[in-house]
C-alpha cells in the first residue's frame, strides 16, 4: 500500500507539473496579449494627445470667430438703425411734399379765375407792348426819311 501511496503522490506531482506547465503557457499569452494592448494604449494616448491640442487649436479659433462675428453683428446692428432713420427721414420727406403739393393744388384751384385773368391782363399787356414798339419803329423810321430828305436838298 505504500506504492500506491508513492504512485498517488507521484501522479499528484505529475499533474501539477502539467498545471503549472498550462498556467504558465496562459500567463506567458496573457503577458504578450497585456503587453500588445499597453503598445496601443500608448498609440492611443498619443494620437489622443494630437487630438486634444487640435481640438485646444479649433475651440481657440472658433471663441475668435465667434468674438469677431459678435463685433460685426453689433456694427451690422448700426448700420441697420441708420438705414432705418434714413428711411424714417425719406418718408417725412415724402409726407412734407405731399401736404405740400396737395396744397398747391387747392390754391391753384382756388385761385384759377385770378390766374386766367392774369393771362389775359399779361396777353393784353404784351398787345399793347408790341404796338407801341411798331409805332415806335414807324415814328423813327419816318424821322429818318425825313433826316434824308432834309439832308438830301
Amino acid at each position: 500500500m505504500e506504492i500506491i501511496l508513492y504512485l498517488s503522490v507521484a501522479l499528484i506531482a505529475i499533474a501539477f507539473l502539467v498545471l503549472v506547465i498550462y498556467l504558465a503557457k496562459t500567463l506567458k499569452s496573457l503577458q504578450e496579449t497585456l503587453s500588445s494592448v499597453s503598445k496601443t494604449l500608448t498609440g492611443l494616448e498619443k494620437q489622443l494627445d494630437g487630438v486634444t491640442q487640435e481640438t485646444t487649436v479649433l475651440l481657440q479659433k472658433t471663441n475668435a470667430l465667434a468674438d469677431d462675428i459678435q463685433e460685426k453683428s453689433q456694427s451690422l446692428n448700426s448700420v441697420v438703425s441708420v438705414v432705418k432713420d434714413v428711411g424714417t427721414t425719406v418718408n417725412k420727406f415724402n409726407g412734407t411734399l405731399k401736404t405740400l403739393t396737395e396744397s398747391f393744388d387747392i390754391q391753384v384751384e382756388e385761385n384759377k379765375e385770378k390766374i386766367s385773368q392774369i393771362v389775359q391782363w399779361s396777353n393784353v399787356f404784351l398787345e399793347l407792348k408790341d404796338k407801341w414798339n411798331a409805332k415806335k419803329q414807324v415814328k423813327k423810321e419816318s424821322n429818318d426819311v425825313e433826316i434824308k430828305r432834309v439832308r438830301s436838298r
